[in-house]
């Protein structure tokens, strides 16, 4: 069994523009520092085998500023961000229809049933060479919806439906199970 505890990165400038930044690197904002920051103060009350984050910018900046040196840290692709193709960068108001892109990919990017591909992966991975551990991950929304499909079974309109950034109920990490 691998216990998992699964932060996001901070708020970063193109989320306070409404961008969607996608595959692109993405930088934190003042707001997304101070966060990351704080996140490794709320998180201070709990021990990690090992953190991993994303290999874009901004969870990579979040998981320094968050954990520094405390933890050894891994960053895999597989825990980026959907690539939103042709939509990178652009107004995020497309969110508002993801249930469009669970199997139809967004124009030359991928669909969110490709991240749950990588995804499972990656739980694969940690299966195999993480058993018995308590990793953190920092990442992005797609890969966090993957695993409330993949690990919580739910479908993923629910997954979206239910989604903290549409409720407004953040929290400090959200745990997850590999059996």
């Amino acid at each position: 069994m691998v216990t998992i505890t699964y932060f996001v990165h901070g708020t970063t400038t193109d989320n306070e523009q409404h961008l969607a930044t996608g595959w692109l690197p993405g930088e934190l904002s003042e707001k997304g520092l101070q966060q990351a920051v704080e996140l490794g103060k709320q998180a201070s009350d709990r021990t990690f085998d090992i953190v991993f984050s994303s290999d874009l910018k901004r969870a990579i900046q979040t998981t320094k500023l968050a954990f520094g040196d405390k933890y050894p840290t891994k960053q895999d692709d597989r825990l980026r961000e959907a690539n939103y193709g042709d939509m990178n960068g652009l107004p995020h108001t497309f969110k508002d229809k993801m249930d469009d892109y669970v199997d139809a990919p967004f124009p030359n990017g991928e669909s969110y049933r490709d991240v749950e591909t990588r995804l499972q992966s990656f739980c694969d991975y940690l299966r195999q060479e993480y058993d018995g551990k308590h990793i953190a991950i920092v990442a992005h929304q797609a890969p966090q919806l993957a695993l409330e499909v993949i690990l919580k079974g739910k479908s993923w309109n629910q997954a979206i439906a239910e989604d903290w950034r549409r409720t407004g109920n953040w929290q400090p990490g959200w745990t997850y199970t590999i059996r």
